[in-house]
């Protein structure tokens, strides 16, 4: 793998990176509440600006920029150098799915409740071949009744909750082939894996050691978080680790293990693109950075 390459500063809590074809990066900044966009000489832009706490991001099958916002979950305060340190939030409203135009800005909520519940605070999603979307919701510190793994249609016909009974679900990601789900928990540090046998419907397993009957596929060392990843095309779950600030891979059997360093203690979200799928952008948010690097695998394409 190649050094990592500083391509923009001075971002404010970046999440959510999208590798566009015109060699640009889309991403959020939390604590801006926007969707912004990185050229490749590292110019920032403004796309949209989005309220709350616009979080993962993924283009939909219509083209356009599906958000996880979570509500303003988070307030922000600097730290011995680090930017902009979340703590919980005193002004949460609530937590949404929105859509963006890329081109003119408009944001649009398709969701904030499902089935009578609202979203408290959407994390990190990702679309599946048939358009429809997974998506996390991170609950509430303390009180996880409603954090869930739910699925829903871009158009707001369709949402539901399909996994409850984790604590904490942050990123979330396919398989290449589209028949497992990946979820990571923040406080645990654990990647969960379950057997997907439908759009929205996945397999319990008996032996799961959780309620929510997801396996178990790694765990981390004791202090180490995990936020948002990304599944590369060799089947690889890349996780981004906060305190030990990089990037977690996990083979797809669990088997082997690496850890791709990177200069920041809260490293958020990984994504590919450029040639092949080959270049890895990853999200420092603690010194508010964009990185990117040379994979050693080719990155998976994403539905849309």
């Amino acid at each position: 793998m190649s050094e990592l390459v500083e391509l923009a500063s001075g971002l404010r809590f970046p999440e959510g990176p999208v590798a566009m074809p015109d060699g640009s990066v889309l991403l959020v900044e939390i604590a801006r509440g926007t969707l912004s966009r990185v050229r490749p000489g590292g110019t920032i832009e403004v796309v949209a600006d989005c309220g709350g706490g616009p979080n993962g991001a993924a283009i939909g099958p219509d083209g356009a920029v599906y958000l996880c916002n979570n509500g303003g979950f988070f307030d922000w305060n600097e730290v011995e150098g680090i930017g902009l340190v979340p703590s919980p939030g005193s002004a949460h409203a609530g937590g949404s799915i929105q859509r963006v135009d890329p081109t003119t800005g408009e944001v649009r909520v398709v969701y904030t409740a499902c089935g009578g519940d609202p979203l408290i605070a959407p994390n990190d999603l990702v679309f599946d071949v048939h358009g429809g979307f997974w998506f996390t919701d991170h609950g509430v510190t303390g009180d996880s009744t409603q954090a869930a793994v739910l699925y829903a249609h871009p158009d707001g016909s369709r949402i539901e909750g399909v996994v409850y009974g984790l604590e904490s679900p942050n990123g979330i990601g396919l398989s290449p082939d589209g028949s497992r789900l990946y979820v990571a928990e923040t406080h645990h540090g654990r990647l969960w894996v379950w057997e997907v046998t439908g759009p929205g419907r996945v397999a319990m397993s008996p032996s799961s050691p959780g309620r929510h009957g997801g396996e178990l596929l790694h765990d981390a060392p004791e202090g180490q978080l995990f936020d948002s990843l990304a599944v590369d095309g060799d089947g690889w779950v890349c996780v981004a680790t906060i305190v030990n600030g990089g990037i977690t891979c996990v083979s797809p059997d669990g088997s082997t293990v690496e850890h791709v360093p990177v200069p920041d203690t809260i490293v958020t979200n990984i994504c590919f693109g450029g040639a092949g799928g080959r270049t890895a952008f990853v999200t420092a948010s603690g010194t508010g950075r964009l990185f990117a690097c040379e994979w050693p695998r080719p990155g998976l394409p994403l539905a849309f």
